[in-house]
């Protein structure tokens, strides 16, 4: 076959190729999926209890799809929910949030925020995600209406875990924790959460939207029993079978998403361990979207004794 030819015909073929991989990419980004999780982390005797983990829900006014997936959550009826940020993307976002979340909002919750319910997203680059991390933040652009999220949720009765503690008794588990405002900016301020884990709680639980390792290296050697965080997405963009390319922050890919254990090669029962559970989310970048081998996600953690 002459060459010219050859090319062209290989140039057609992988622009249909790249026009096919973005198209499944657009479609499997709305492909809301409810996981299910036993975490072995309540003494023996206590009931098991469920707790809906939702994060980097990223919303955007014009994504109803997503809005009326997230109404229908409050179904499942959680004795707890854990919001570990990212709820924005847009500057009319807020309502918009508290409308889809609709009955979670009666349940109990507790809640940190993540740098996109701060500042307004950009486009940028995914395949930048990939490259090492540069501590460089995006904050030169407009805030979001972050405090009116607070008062929905606070209003709603959510505990406020931005760098603070908190405490709740749910289904007769009494539970203490601790959370730090967004590692990703460096908003953390670990020092205020410093310390042992309350011993007198029957489950300590520790919030945070991105998994740094200082947070959960200090999480873990002050007793809590278990980490949960958002923001990588999942790798948004995996290899076949789910393998995640990054994560956005210092944790390694392979705990990009799921229940593991920090550190990594630790058991249940070791000293200064602890459950991390980290989600994939149910966003995208607003200019971006699309997810390959990772469907957006929220988590139903089913909480049962260790025993």
């Amino acid at each position: 076959m002459p060459f010219l030819p050859l090319l062209r015909r290989t140039a057609m073929l992988g622009a249909a190729a790249g026009v096919g991989l973005a198209s499944y990419a657009a479609w499997e980004a709305r492909q809301y999926t409810l996981r299910r999780v036993t975490v072995p982390v309540l003494p023996a005797g206590h009931a098991p209890l469920t707790v809906l983990h939702l994060s980097d829900i990223h919303m955007a006014p014009d994504q109803r799809a997503k809005q009326e997936w997230l109404r229908g959550l409050a179904a499942l009826e959680p004795d707890l929910v854990v919001n570990t940020g990212d709820n924005l993307a847009h500057m009319r976002s807020v309502p918009v949030v508290a409308d889809a979340l609709g009955g979670l909002l009666e349940r109990p919750g507790v809640y940190v925020l993540g740098s996109n319910d701060y500042y307004a997203p950009g486009f940028r680059n995914p395949f930048a995600y990939l490259l090492p991390d540069t501590g460089k933040r995006n904050t030169s652009v407009p805030q979001l209406p972050w405090p009116d999220l607070k008062e929905r949720f606070n209003d709603a009765g959510w505990v406020d875990l931005t760098n603070g503690f908190g405490s709740l008794t749910v289904g007769g588990t009494s539970i203490a924790f601790a959370g730090v405002d967004d590692p990703h900016l460096g908003y953390d301020e670990l020092e205020r959460v410093a310390g042992p884990a309350e011993a007198s709680a029957d489950l300590r639980l520790a919030v945070t939207h991105a998994p740094y390792l200082r947070v959960l290296d200090q999480f873990t050697a002050d007793g809590y029993d278990a980490v949960i965080a958002g923001h990588t997405h999942g790798g948004q963009v995996c290899l076949p079978g789910g393998r995640a390319l990054t994560t956005n922050c210092d944790l390694e890919p392979a705990r990009a998403r799921g229940l593991h254990r920090h550190p990594a090669r630790s058991a249940p029962g070791d000293p200064g361990s602890a459950w991390l559970h980290v989600s994939a989310g149910l966003g995208t970048n607003p200019y971006v979207r699309f997810r390959v081998a990772c469907r957006p996600e929220a988590t139903l953690l089913t909480l049962v004794p260790s025993d």
